[in-house]
């Protein structure tokens, strides 16, 4: 009777790490940029969110009236940087915004902008995670140039 269990208790230490291995081998391959989806629920329609980062309501703020959005929205989650920076230089894109400038200064900031509307979206990396903050708002009046020569 002893030696049953014994074979059996080695049997299954020997196929666990084995069955371990299978299913380690089944995980999606998280560097590939193109698995990066928008979430289907987002604050503002027009501004994706990479599929899996989790809403931060206690580090966000955003108000809208009478066709003016303001907001800094703050998202976390895991991903690679590089594959944010492509899914948003795509995504915005599909939505009319227009890319302006991409700083990187230690963390990675995008600039878009279209029509009356401002979007910097900031990517700053914490331990393992991503922090994403989206900061929306109006763009500002532009001024007609004053006059060097007084007006006669």
């Amino acid at each position: 009777m002893q030696n049953k269990f014994g074979l059996i208790a080695l049997i299954c230490l020997v196929s666990f790490p084995l069955l371990a291995g299978c299913a380690a081998l089944e995980k999606k391959d998280t560097t590939n940029p193109a698995l990066l989806e928008p979430q289907a629920i987002v604050k503002f329609t027009d501004v994706p969110v990479p599929s899996g980062f989790k809403f931060l309501p206690k580090s966000s703020y955003s108000f809208e009236t009478q066709g003016v959005r303001v907001g800094i929205l703050k998202y976390q989650g895991k991903a690679n940087p590089d594959q944010i920076v492509s899914f948003y230089k795509e995504q915005m894109a599909m939505y009319n915004w227009n890319l302006l400038n991409i700083i990187e200064y230690g963390e990675r900031q995008l600039n878009f902008d279209r029509d009356s509307e401002t979007c910097v979206i900031t990517l700053s990396s914490k331990g393992g995670s991503v922090m994403v903050s989206v900061a929306l708002g109006p763009k500002g009046q532009v001024m007609p140039k004053k006059e060097t020569k007084p007006v006669k």
